[in-house]
């Protein structure tokens, strides 16, 4: 089974003279399957040789806890803060004098409110806080994935293997 390359070219079945079997793939030519199913092959045995090293993981956790911990204090702690101070500076046009006049007499009621209306509205500022920071989260999540130690070790590992084995791999795996 073959893949072309590129365009609308006939297949090849023209066999290399070094008796691999296989012609090397150049731009234009055919990428042969079992050539990408043996990188693939190597990839698989070497991350299943590598999550058995106990350095890496430990690296490996150690990069998911940084990792969550970066996006928990990016979503909940910056953003839900950021748009606190942000919006209402916009909306005064960006002069904090406005600002300040118009927050002075929201928090002069809200001291002098009693307490089930201050627990109500404190209630309501971490729900809007916490949906803010969910709603960054996930999108946190979904634009910056997870990168994985185990994936850079293999990534390292593949570029040396095709080095050793170029003569056997077509030019783009």
């Amino acid at each position: 089974m073959t893949t072309e390359t590129q365009g609308n070219h006939t297949p090849d079945t023209t066999r290399s003279a070094s008796g691999t079997g296989h012609k090397p793939a150049s731009k234009g030519h055919n990428v042969h399957a079992p050539e990408v199913a043996a990188y693939w092959a190597e990839r698989r045995r070497y991350l299943e040789r590598i999550r058995r090293v106990p350095e890496i993981r430990q690296r490996y956790w150690r990069a998911i806890g940084i990792y969550l911990l970066r996006r928990v204090l990016w979503s909940f702690g910056f953003f839900p803060v950021f748009l606190a101070f942000w919006i209402p500076f916009v909306l005064s046009s960006f002069n904090p004098v406005v600002m300040a006049s118009d927050l002075i007499p929201l928090l002069e009621s809200f001291v002098d409110a009693n307490p089930e209306v201050q627990a109500t509205t404190i209630s309501t500022l971490f729900i809007a806080w916490g949906s803010v920071g969910f709603f960054f989260l996930v999108f946190d999540f979904v634009l910056t994935p997870f990168k994985s130690p185990y994936q850079y070790e293999a990534d390292v590992y593949m570029r040396s293997w095709e080095q050793l084995n170029h003569d056997q791999l077509p030019e783009k795996v």
